[in-house]
């Protein structure tokens, strides 16, 4: 069993910064795929970004790429998401995910977070 939780949204303006974190309990950290997905109001969940379970491969989403970065910490069971250049339509409940293998899918996705809430405001 993985939990996850997510901490580091707010409210922020167009053009700023923002980095998301995302804690993991249990020793199974470093064998999992970590990545983010987000849903805004109205919408499905959208894959963000994703990280392998070694670091060494990263991917994201076309509508984030050059502005959002993916990191871990294996000492600190945690994972990151750098948001640069925010805009408004980045707004959306962004969620922490744990998968076996590299998904864009949300249904490979094998552990949830309960969320965070980003708002850019234009």
């Amino acid at each position: 069993q993985v939990q996850l939780v997510e901490s580091g949204g707010g409210l922020v303006q167009a053009g700023d910064s923002l980095r998301l974190s995302c804690a993991a309990s249990g020793r199974t950290f470093g064998s999992f795929a970590m990545g983010w997905f987000r849903q805004a109001p109205g919408k499905e969940r959208e894959f963000v970004s994703i990280i392998s379970w070694n670091g060494d491969n990263t991917y994201y989403a076309d509508s984030v790429k050059g502005r959002f970065t993916i990191s871990r910490d294996y000492a600190k069971n945690t994972v990151y998401l750098q948001m640069n250049s925010l805009k408004a339509e980045d707004t959306a409940v962004y969620y922490c995910a744990a998968a076996q293998g590299i998904t864009r899918a949300h249904s490979a996705i094998d552990y949830w977070g309960t969320g965070t809430l980003v708002t850019v405001s234009s």
